[in-house]
């Protein structure tokens, strides 16, 4: 599992993530560290675990803190747009802070090393990947549905970190306003091209998975495996939406946001 762990962050380190940075008015000079970090991120994922995994590890994080320092002054006037893609930049951050944690060994706020390596890869994706699409859906159609799935996946995408603290019905509650807001925006993409089709489609099951591994967590009731949800709502996120939802947008060459 933790191989496969590692080819779905991978692929948003160096993938996904810069992608979506050409979608968002953040500096070349911005893109260009957080693509030296990402570098750095990725190869320190498939060393063993130490000091020079963690020191990668923070290469990593050098990229990623600029990114969230850009998230603060689309705060001043809030929108569900500019939430949204808040939330996407300030997203791996959360993930680079699991990343050094896990890469040293530190069982950080208790959770497991494998639990901080989920965390890594479900920032890239639900964090980074799902917000910025879900604020470029609701400003190329903009509507009551669409700006409510803006502000649903970052609040989804909280509620599941605060469940982790919290308990698994916390996590749960996250899983289903996340899969609400996800819905909606694979609703608006399956009517675009082949791209955002599949990316859209993909949606449909993958958020599907997340809502039943959720349940089985808070109540008992049998639930895929967490190997089983890397093989298949992680390597969809990754590749079904992550990488084919940006490309589909590189393809309508939206504006910046």
């Amino acid at each position: 599992m933790i191989a496969l762990v590692n080819v779905v962050v991978v692929t948003g380190m160096l993938v996904v993530v810069p992608l979506g940075l050409r979608l968002v008015a953040v500096p070349e000079v911005l893109r260009r560290l957080w693509l030296v970090g990402a570098v750095a991120g990725a190869v320190s994922v498939w060393l063993p675990r130490g000091p020079a995994a963690v020191v990668l590890a923070l290469v990593y994080a050098l990229g990623a803190i600029p990114l969230a320092l850009l998230a603060l002054p689309r705060l001043r006037r809030v929108t569900p747009v500019r939430v949204a893609v808040a939330t996407a930049l300030a997203s791996p951050a959360v993930a680079a802070t699991a990343l050094v944690a896990e890469r040293g060994g530190a069982e950080l706020f208790g959770f497991s090393l494998t639990i901080l390596s989920l965390t890594v890869a479900h920032f890239h994706f639900a964090g980074f990947a799902a917000a910025l699409v879900a604020g470029l859906v609701a400003r190329g159609e903009p509507g009551r549905a669409t700006m409510v799935a803006a502000l649903a996946v970052p609040a989804g995408t909280l509620l599941v970190l605060v469940g982790y603290f919290l308990g698994e019905w916390v996590e749960f509650a996250g899983a289903v306003v996340l899969t609400c807001g996800m819905w909606t925006v694979a609703a608006v993409l399956v009517r675009g091209g082949p791209l955002a089709v599949v990316a859209g489609g993909v949606l449909g099951v993958t958020m599907l998975l997340a809502l039943s591994w959720a349940l089985g967590e808070a109540t008992g009731l049998p639930h895929p495996s967490l190997g089983w949800m890397v093989a298949t709502h992680g390597v969809g996120n990754a590749f079904g939406f992550g990488v084919c939802g940006m490309l589909a947008w590189h393809r309508l060459k939206e504006e910046s946001l």
